[in-house]
Parts: structure tokens; sequence; C-alpha cells
């Protein structure tokens, strides 16, 4: 049965579209004006959808945050064995970095242009997700400390979230030399 296409809200569109502009330009080098150029309206057309740019920013940040999340306990909650989590979160990771690496570069570089109730939500949000990945590294290297496990599952999201400046081969190329880096990676932690 073929997939068939998830219509974008406007809201969705209007966010994935100042995604790619913040990604490209930075938050502070895109207007209102931009974003709606991209969507076809006009810039203040947007306050329909978002009351300002930094609304905008703080929902973005908080959706990414949520879905990486969420994804990564659906992972651990259906996997067989502590090995197989790992592997299921890396892919995971990598899925998300490859198929949205403009949302990748937007939270890596704009977490300061938050106010400081998004910033505060999308930080515990990360520290939740760092979590479920420190919990499954120590499960599968049980000798590992807990400071040595959060350093080295910030060292894999630091691998796999380079791939905005690093994908030269094609998505399945760069998806099977990722995981096998990132797992190879977490197996030198125990070393």
């Amino acid at each position: 049965m073929p997939d068939v296409p998830v219509k974008q809200s406007r809201r969705d569109q209007i966010l994935a579209a100042a995604a790619e502009l913040f990604a490209r330009h930075g938050f502070h080098g895109v207007g209102i004006d931009d974003i709606g150029a991209a969507v076809g309206i006009s810039g203040p057309a947007l306050y329909r959808h978002f009351r300002s740019k930094d609304a905008m920013l703080g929902e973005m940040l908080t959706q990414i945050s949520e879905r990486l999340l969420d994804g990564g306990l659906a992972r651990v909650a259906v996997s067989r064995d502590p090995e197989h989590a790992l592997r299921e979160l890396i892919r995971w990771h990598v899925d998300f970095a490859l198929d949205d690496p403009a949302l990748i570069t937007v939270q890596i570089r704009n977490l300061a242009n938050l106010t400081d109730p998004d910033r505060r939500l999308v930080r515990a949000l990360q520290r939740r997700y760092v979590e479920v990945w420190v919990e499954t590294i120590r499960k599968t290297s049980p000798e590992v400390d807990e400071p040595t496990a959060r350093a080295a599952a910030h060292a894999v999201f630091g691998l796999i979230n380079s791939t905005p400046h690093s994908a030269h081969l094609d998505r399945e190329q760069m998806a099977k030399l990722l995981s096998r880096m990132a797992l190879a990676s977490l197996s030198g932690a125990t070393a």
C-alpha cells in the first residue's frame, strides 16, 4: 500500500519554511516578511498563526525536542534487549538528522535566541532525551558510570548532528556510516 502524503497544516508549512530560512541565514538574519514570502503570504499575515518570530522559534525548538524524546522513548519501549534499544536510538537520531538537517542546524544555533520560558522547556526536554540514552548505554555496558555514559551520549549527538555539514554520501550510505561510527564510539566508551 503506497504512503499517502500527509497534508501539512499552515502552521507546519510556516515552521518548515522558517526552519530552512533560520538554518541558512540565522534567526536574526530572517525577517517576518522573508518567512511570509517563503509560504506565499505577507509577513504580517503570519501573525494570524504566531504572535511573533520568537514564538515561532520557541514552538519549533519545543516540537523538535518533544519529537526526539517521544521517538527515543518509543523505540526503547519496544526493543527486545538493551543492545537492540541502543541500535534503535542510534537509527532514530540518524534518521532525524538526515531527514531534517535544517531543524538540527536551528536547534544547535538558536537555543540562546529563545525566551527564558521556552529555553527552560526545551532544555528540560533535551535533558530527558539524554537520560534515555544514558540509561540505555548503562544497560548495554553496566561498567560505564553515569558521567561517562552522559559524555558518550553527547559525543554521539555531536557526531550525528554534524550531518548538515558532512553529508557527502547519499542518504543510505550516510545513515550506515553514521550508525556504524556511533555504535563503535559507544562501544569504545567501555575500553
